[in-house]
């Protein structure tokens, strides 16, 4: 489900105006997020630990508002929620499209999750998930400990979904350290609103 959002009221409706106009509307933040407590917990239970801390990433996106906003034939609709469109990483090094429905409960996300992620992983070729608007494109790249990270894009394809990576866990004075970027599109929010989704999804990564 969705509703439009008046953007005549809106406090950004400059901010909106402006950035719609540009040819590359997204920006994007490299951060390290501390998921000491997120690993354990996902070992000690038998989780997997990509579907857990994908999880607790979408859990935050749902919580901060403009992570649901999309703009669709040039006005802006806020969905109910949204869910992962992730890369699947395969044994020959390939990788697959896939779409994992969200629901706030992990251990019911994670049933729907694995077996999506179990199908992609023993498909081949590169087929579009069939998943709409509504999603967050979402990749996991755990050989690499990256500092900075920008996405292949096609700027004919109208496209203003979130899009999150998460790199290489590595340990740090006890902790387990793991990269993280985000790239947003600037007519649906600023730097306070990723600096919001960052804070909240350690908040959850800490429960």
């Amino acid at each position: 489900m969705k509703q439009q959002l008046d953007i005549n009221t809106w406090a950004r409706k400059d901010h909106f105006q402006f950035f719609s106009q540009f040819e590359e509307p997204f920006f994007g933040v490299c951060v390290n997020v501390d998921c000491t407590r997120a690993y354990f917990t996902s070992k000690a239970n038998g989780y997997s630990f990509f579907l857990y801390y994908l999880h607790k990433a979408m859990v935050a996106m749902n919580v901060i508002e403009p992570f649901r906003y999309r703009i669709i034939d040039k006005e802006v609709w806020v969905y109910d929620h949204i869910g992962p469109s992730p890369t699947i990483n395969r044994p020959d090094g390939t990788f697959g499209f896939a779409y994992f429905p969200y629901h706030p409960d992990f251990k019911t996300f994670a049933v729907t999750a694995g077996e999506e992620a179990e199908r992609v992983r023993n498909s081949t070729g590169l087929v579009p998930a069939v998943s709409g608007e509504n999603v967050v494109h979402c990749s996991s790249m755990p050989w690499i400990e990256f500092t900075s990270l920008s996405h292949a894009r096609s700027f004919s394809f109208k496209d203003s979904c979130p899009k999150i990576s998460f790199g290489k866990m590595t340990e740090k004075e006890g902790k387990m350290m793991m990269p993280v970027s985000v790239h947003v599109h600037h007519a649906l929010m600023d730097g306070y609103h990723v600096g919001l989704f960052l804070e909240e999804f350690q908040r959850q990564l800490d429960i």
